[in-house]
């Protein structure tokens, strides 16, 4: 995965045999994307890379990452269950997610004439990150590791996958996390379990 933020402007995100070829996703959406890139940086958000993605942080917490796919590019929140959504542009990137959180574009037009409304959603999530507030905990089975939800925030195929999983498979890879002390530990596990989980298969499973 790449780690020069420019580079996936110009290249991708490295995760695929599509990397730095015409058919990236990255190409198809070139100017959406850096519709997007603009829209976040004027905000005051700072840009770094994250899967392999441009991720935008404010106040110290993760506000959203930019994606792109084969039919359309995305602008997806962290943190989405705060998100009022006034115009109701959030969509859900998989039927079993619990918050929309993601606006989908099929055009590289779409963004300039969106760019009002984009604007005051990025405001809203830095407002909530300026004042440490996260989405209130829903009763669930499974309390998923914040590394876990990041990255199924960032990767719709994978938290597609996840979703799939049975419960028992997913509570497997919440275990494995989970016993890892350090972050950067439970991010590089996330990284080395992708392909497991889009197969289908538990943590402990070949």
């Amino acid at each position: 995965m790449i780690t020069d933020i420019d580079d996936y402007f110009t290249k991708g995100c490295g995760r695929c045999s599509r990397f730095a070829t015409p058919d990236c996703s990255t190409r198809t959406w070139a100017q959406g994307l850096q519709d997007l890139r603009q829209l976040c940086r004027e905000a005051g958000l700072s840009e770094t890379v994250k899967w392999g993605h441009p991720c935008y942080v404010h106040a110290g917490r993760n506000i959203v990452i930019i994606g792109a796919f084969r039919g359309d590019f995305r602008l997806t929140f962290f943190n989405a269950g705060l998100m009022k959504d006034p115009e109701n542009l959030l969509e859900k990137p998989g039927p079993n997610t619990r918050n929309p959180c993601l606006v989908r574009f099929a055009s590289n037009d779409r963004v300039a004439p969106m760019a009002p409304v984009i604007r005051s959603y990025l405001q809203e999530a830095m407002t909530y990150a300026e004042a440490g507030l996260t989405a209130p905990k829903e009763d669930t089975e499974t309390e998923l590791p914040e590394e876990l939800v990041d990255a199924l925030a960032s990767d719709p195929d994978l938290s597609a996958a996840f979703d799939a999983l049975t419960p028992g498979r997913q509570r497997s890879y919440v275990i494995n996390l989970n016993s890892a002390k350090q972050s950067a530990t439970r991010i590089a596990r996330i990284g080395r379990f992708r392909d497991k989980i889009i197969s289908g298969k538990g943590a402990n499973e070949r």
